[in-house]
Formats: C-alpha cells, sequence, structure tokens
C-alpha cells in the first residue's frame, strides 16, 4: 500500500467528538480548497457510522456551498432523519468557520430481493493492464509545466487507466474533442472487507473526473486554458456489492453545458460489466478571459 493510499485511510477515519458529531482533517499540503471528493467520502463515513451494519448505503444527494479551508478541520454533524424498518436516512452538514460548506443527504436499505434488469451496457475499451497509466500519458503532455509535473509525480491512492482521450490531448489536438471519457481505476492493494469503505472509497473516486468530460467537450484542461471552476452537487446511487480495490470501469458523458455551468453524468461497471454505481454531478465553469 502507497503512502497516499495510508494517508487517505486514515484522513477516513474520523474522530467522533461526540454523539453525531465527527471530525475529520484535510491532507498537510495547503492548497487552494478541499478536494470535493475528501468531503464527500468523509461525509459518508460519518453517516454509516450511525447506522445498522445490516444497511448498506443505495444513494447520496449533495451540495457543495463553500470552499473548504484545508488547514483547519471539518466537524461533520449528522441528523437521524428516519429509521424505518427497511431504511435508514441520514443528513449530514459539514462546517468550518462556524458555517456549512456541503450538505448530503443518505439513504440506507437491509438487503432484499426483488426485480431486476440492467439496460446499460458496458463500453467495449482495452483492458486496464495494458494501458499507461495517468501519470505516464500526462508526463510528456506537460513537459514545459514543471509545477504540473511535480504534481505528477506525488503517490496517487488510486490508479487510473484512460481509454480515451485526455483533456490536455484534445487541448492540443482539436480533432480528440468528446463529450465522452472512459477511465479504469482502482485502489492498488488489498482492502478490508468492509462495505461502506469501498462505497466511501468509490465516491472519493467519483469526482476526480466528470468535470472533466464537460472540459474535453470543448477543448479545455485545468492548468492550460484560462477557466476556473467547481463541483456544485453530487448525486450517487449504488447498485449492487463491489469492491474498490477491483478494476471498475467509468463511463462518462457530458450531455450539456452553458451558463457557466456544466452537467456530466457517470456509470461504474466491474469487470464483468455489472453496473456498480451511477453517477451525476454539475459544475460551475468559467471562462476567466
Amino acid at each position: 500500500m502507497n503512502e497516499a493510499l495510508k494517508e487517505l485511510l486514515d484522513l477516513l477515519d474520523l474522530e467522533q467528538i461526540e454523539l453525531d458529531i465527527f471530525r475529520g482533517r484535510s491532507p498537510e499540503e495547503r492548497i487552494q480548497r478541499v478536494f470535493g471528493g475528501q468531503v464527500a467520502a468523509q461525509a459518508l463515513v460519518a453517516a454509516g457510522r450511525t447506522v445498522p451494519k445490516d444497511r448498506n448505503v443505495h444513494s447520496l444527494h449533495a451540495y457543495f456551498i463553500r470552499p473548504g479551508d484545508p488547514s483547519i478541520p471539518i466537524v461533520y454533524n449528522v441528523d437521524r432523519l428516519r429509521d424505518g424498518r427497511s431504511f435508514t436516512t441520514r443528513r449530514i452538514v459539514a462546517i468550518q468557520h462556524g458555517k456549512a460548506i456541503f450538505t448530503m443527504s443518505a439513504s440506507f436499505h437491509v438487503a432484499e430481493e426483488g426485480v431486476a434488469h440492467q439496460a446499460s451496457v458496458m463500453p467495449v475499451v482495452p483492458d486496464p493492464e495494458s494501458l499507461p497509466t495517468f501519470k505516464d500519458r500526462m508526463y510528456e503532455l506537460v513537459a514545459d509545466h514543471p509545477d504540473l509535473r511535480d504534481w505528477l509525480s506525488r503517490p496517487r491512492p488510486v490508479d487510473a487507466r484512460y481509454a480515451s482521450p485526455l483533456t490536455w490531448e484534445a487541448f492540443q489536438n482539436p480533432e480528440l474533442r468528446s463529450a465522452e471519457t472512459n477511465v479504469w481505476f482502482r485502489y492498488d492493494a488489498e482492502l478490508p472487507d468492509d462495505p461502506l469503505l469501498h462505497v466511501v472509497l468509490a465516491a472519493y473516486a467519483s469526482d476526480f473526473t466528470l468535470v472533466d468530460t464537460i472540459l474535453l467537450a470543448h477543448g479545455m484542461a485545468w492548468g492550460a486554458s484560462d477557466i476556473v471552476g467547481a463541483s456544485l452537487d453530487h448525486a450517487m446511487w449504488f447498485h449492487g456489492p463491489f469492491r474498490a480495490d477491483d478494476w471498475l470501469l467509468y463511463a462518462q458523458e457530458s450531455p450539456w453545458s452553458g451558463r457557466a455551468r456544466g452537467l456530466a453524468r457517470g456509470e461504474m461497471f466491474n469487470a464483468s460489466g455489472e453496473l456498480v454505481v451511477s453517477v451525476v454531478q454539475e459544475a460551475m465553469i468559467r471562462q476567466t478571459k
């Protein structure tokens, strides 16, 4: 297990400071704002610690309200909205400087049998092991950007391998523009058999590439184009069990952008082609020039 993954698992081990009140921290590096996937993952951990073990999260709906400050802890307040016979509902508010920076509603469900179908088909893409890592593929693209090269050289908790063009490739070659992205990802270490942990890690990874799908359609890239952006809201549905330390294909598309906003949708498939997670996110994207 690399140091980045160890650090992430440590960040997800929240401190309980009172009944239904938890405290989390951010990585030591002082970036501009807290990564949205981190806040969502920590909020889900907080909610999960108030729910019986026989109930697994099946959906979450979240709003990013203010930028998170990475220099101070984040306090997570959990409201126990409902504890029914089959479903449990929680509302989580993340607070910094006395103000809410993030809210989430999460619903948990006992395992039940029912009708089943899957209309979504997993895209046909190369196997992940045949694809270069994100770091190797990006390194030459940013040869003239030492800051980005330094960022790429750091250990990462997630191994991501693109089966489609990168935003930097489309920035340099307009023929590669597309509103679709396919990315294999996994956490490259054997993880504990805790279903909540695997769901939380999928939530963390889900925020990495969705906004990039919007940028890809316009040939824009972070660090290359004059843009600023931020996640506005994020929703996920968990359809069945999966492991985040096995390869998952994250198939994403952006059906629309406009008015300084963009919408992106994603589906996560396991290696057998089963749809295990659905994701929708809206983001703010502003051109600064």
